[in-house]
């Protein structure tokens, strides 16, 4: 089963992302112009996650993973509501934040490939928890990364930082 996401607002356009019924996702576009939920990374190697959307408001995670991505849910004035790999969700301020794709591995082990197949030459393994950028992504859900100057295809279920059926480059 495909979880997505259904946004509505009064007055808000909304985009569908995907390629077919079961995998799209409803999109609105928030204040800034740019189309919630979206995924981004962190700008910086310590982000403090807070309640609400103000410097007032307690901090209730600090984060301390350069490029990890995150998912932008809402947008108030200058602060941008954040939901990590895990669920977890609060605030932090859109200048911790950078629009370019990162990705995370996830579950186990995972081998990135050559090309978009299954069948084709391996090129590197890496671990639950590891970082990259994330290039592109096609519609038979493969994404191409990058992992310290390692570039593969990955398959889209094992990685935390794009929506299935969500196609790019």
């Amino acid at each position: 089963m495909v979880c997505c996401f259904l946004l509505i607002a009064p007055n808000v356009k909304a985009q569908t992302v995907g390629t077919s019924t079961d995998d799209q996702l409803q999109r609105k576009i928030g204040p800034s112009g740019l189309p919630l939920p979206r995924f981004v990374s962190f700008r910086s190697s310590k982000v403090n996650m807070r309640a609400g959307p103000g410097s007032r408001y307690p901090i209730q995670w600090i984060y301390q993973r350069r490029r990890l991505p995150v998912e932008i849910i809402d947008e108030f004035d200058t602060w941008r509501q954040i939901r990590d790999w895990q669920g977890t969700i609060g605030w932090v301020h859109q200048s911790m934040l950078k629009g370019q794709r990162s990705m995370m591995i996830t579950g186990t082990v995972r081998t990135i490939y050559d090309d978009p197949e299954a069948n084709s030459r391996p090129v590197v393994q890496a671990e639950a928890g590891v970082i990259g950028e994330l290039d592109s992504c096609n519609m038979d859900d493969w994404c191409q990364v990058e992992i310290n100057d390692i570039s593969g295809w990955l398959q889209r279920s094992s990685l935390y930082g794009s929506y299935q059926g969500e196609v790019f480059d």
